[in-house]
């Protein structure tokens, strides 16, 4: 997920999340780099590969959730993930979440907490 602060009008409050999707090129990239290794680079290669296909396998409500959890993480949150409290610090942490888009992301995190 990326925030989208450089494209005109994106300086306010937005209710949507942009989720980018480029996976399939990493594991592109990787599957590549696996077929040209030396025996000693194939062990760690093709985990990454497998590691990378799982990502790229994910629906959007995982990614969302995972990065909900991500950003609460990176602050320091460490309470429930379904509270009031998780999406004040959320918006917090991003700024340009309206209202609606974090408890939008909450419900995702919520729904798919680990």
């Amino acid at each position: 997920m990326m925030r989208m602060t450089g494209i005109a009008g994106l300086k306010k409050k937005q209710d949507f999340v942009l989720v980018v999707r480029d996976a399939d090129v990493i594991v592109a990239a990787l599957r590549e780099a696996l077929a040209e290794a030396s025996d000693g680079e194939r062990a760690g290669l093709a985990r990454a590969v497998a590691l990378a296909e799982a990502k790229a396998a994910a629906d959007t409500s995982r990614l969302r959730a995972d990065w909900v959890h991500a950003r609460l993480a990176a602050v320091g949150f460490t309470g429930d993930v379904g509270s009031v409290d998780a999406v004040r610090v959320l918006r917090k942490a991003e700024p340009t979440l309206s209202l609606l888009a974090a408890v939008l992301l909450q419900k995702d995190a919520v729904a798919r907490s680990e």
